[in-house]
């Protein structure tokens, strides 16, 4: 308990700039990214699937939310984020979840890699300053060393404290350090107040006012499906790594059904809605948080912060949060990706690296589906060049075919190259015992290659089918024009149960 109240403090004090920066990017009052971060943080710390993981307003979703914003106003965002948590509720109870699954593994190598430098980009803008004529340029002179000093004497703390000691998080000692130091001697160094303040009260309930009818809902129905696609493939994505850094499973249909019961009620109470924050979880669990009491305990920090103690929190350096920043971009990229990418397939390779870089030209959503696409198509031209054919004559004098590799879309027109209708005998067999059919492609294939057969008045029958091929082939016995010859006495392993 004492380790989960004081990462919830430290991740609390990192929420604050990243919850009123992401704001200003949709283009609403800081207070409504706060109450974002306490209340989606609030509730999917409470239900969600994954103690342990911190959720709160995020760039991701801001960079959709601003046209919404610009064109209809922010209550119009307030509906569309009640619309994306009901669509990510019914998510969880279809139990979509388990589709995370079909993310490869070089698709999260790029994810964490793009997020990583996502996070340290987002870091660099806070070293530019307003210039008289209202434009932006970066710092110089005494100024920017002053700033990178304090920056790396945050990074110091927080990478050599852990050898010292482990009772007080790292980055929470960093920030109150630096904060220190600055106080004390009276240091020209900007902090949280310089963005904006964070005062406020209790965030109050309200309908979003809007008309209740069916053009409203075709503005905010779009944005709502790509706001909730883009919300649980972060929060999805972020819970298997977080699964991975501490070794335990998190439940996914249950964080997707935590995440849109945060996003219903934010939507109702003045936020912007939000989704899990790979950042502030990798602070939470280096910093020893494991259970849900450090993401309820950061949410009610920040609300305290926001009722309470805005002063105070106001008076933080920004160098002190970047320092804290820049530590979980060192943590979060996956440095042994540099080790293996002549190790691994080239594909891979290319996939790694083009899913971290869509991640950070473009967002994570289209990262994620461009990377499993490509990875499939990789998979499938693979597949397609491998089925292959030993044939013989057996002792009734037919031919005997025994493929090898899977019979598929990809595989289809290789598959019927294979055989000779006009020299072969009159009765031929194809054996399935090294292969098998896996979609209608391949049925197809097979039917197209019993009327080649029939029309020279030949037999064609198809042998040691696995038993999810002969379930596909009875499924679909008006299309396939072959006898089949089972034997009883074969098994092989199924996926039906998986």
């Amino acid at each position: 308990m004492k380790a989960d109240l004081l990462s919830g403090l430290t991740v609390a004090l990192a929420l604050v700039p990243e919850a009123v920066a992401f704001a200003f990017v949709a283009g609403v009052n800081p207070l409504t990214g706060l109450y974002a971060a306490f209340m989606v943080g609030l509730i999917t710390a409470a239900i969600g699937g994954r103690p342990g993981m911190i959720s709160g307003a995020t760039g991701a979703l801001a960079v959709v939310m601003v046209s919404l914003v610009a064109d209809w106003g922010v209550q119009y965002l307030f509906a569309t984020v009640v619309l994306m948590g009901i669509l990510q509720v019914l998510a969880g109870i279809l139990k979509l979840g388990k589709y995370i699954r079909m993310v490869p593994h070089q698709v999260m190598l790029g994810f964490v890699n793009g997020l990583a430098i996502v996070i340290f980009l987002a870091q660099l803008s806070q070293f530019k300053i307003k210039t008289p004529d209202g434009g932006l340029a970066w710092m110089g002179g005494t100024q920017l060393y002053l700033m990178l000093g304090l920056v790396v004497l945050a990074m110091v703390i927080i990478h050599f404290l852990p050898k010292l000691t482990v009772a007080i998080p790292a980055p929470l000692v960093a920030i109150l350090a630096v904060t220190g130091l600055v106080l004390g001697f009276d240091l020209d160094v900007r902090t949280v107040g310089d963005m904006a303040s964070i005062a406020g009260g209790l965030p109050q309930f309200s309908i979003p006012l809007v008309p209740m009818s069916w053009q409203t809902l075709t503005i905010i129905f779009p944005y709502a499906v790509i706001l909730a696609a883009i919300g649980l493939i972060e929060s999805l994505l972020t819970l298997t790594v977080i699964d991975e850094i501490t070794d335990t499973r998190g439940r996914g249909n249950r964080e997707c059904v935590g995440q849109g019961t945060a996003n219903i009620v934010t939507g109702f109470f003045g936020g912007m809605g939000g989704c899990a924050m790979i950042g502030q979880s990798m602070i939470n669990v280096n910093s020893g948080g494991r259970g849900r009491a450090s993401g309820i305990s950061a949410a009610l920090f920040l609300l305290v912060f926001i009722l309470f103690a805005s002063s105070l929190i106001e008076m933080i350096p920004l160098a002190a949060l970047i320092g804290v920043m820049m530590m979980v971009v060192l943590g979060t990229f996956e440095w042994s990706s540099f080790r293996i990418l002549h190790k691994i397939p080239r594909s891979d390779a290319f996939v790694l690296i083009l899913v971290s870089g869509v991640t950070v030209f473009t967002d994570l959503a289209i990262a994620v589906v461009v990377g499993v696409i490509v990875s499939a198509l990789v998979y499938a031209w693979g597949n397609a060049s491998r089925i292959q054919a030993v044939t013989k004559i057996n002792e009734q004098g037919g031919k005997e075919y025994q493929l090898q590799g899977p019979l598929f879309f990809g595989s289809a027109t290789s598959f019927r190259d294979l055989f000779d209708p006009d020299g072969d005998p009159d009765d031929v067999v194809v054996d399935f015992r090294l292969s098998r059919v896996a979609d209608h492609s391949g049925l197809e294939a097979i039917d197209t290659l019993a009327e080649r057969y029939g029309r020279r008045g030949k037999r064609l029958h198809l042998r040691h089918l696995s038993p999810e091929c002969r379930k596909l082939l009875r499924r679909a016995r008006d299309l396939v024009e072959a006898n089949v010859i089972e034997d009883p006495d074969y098994h092989i392993a199924t996926d039906e149960l998986a």
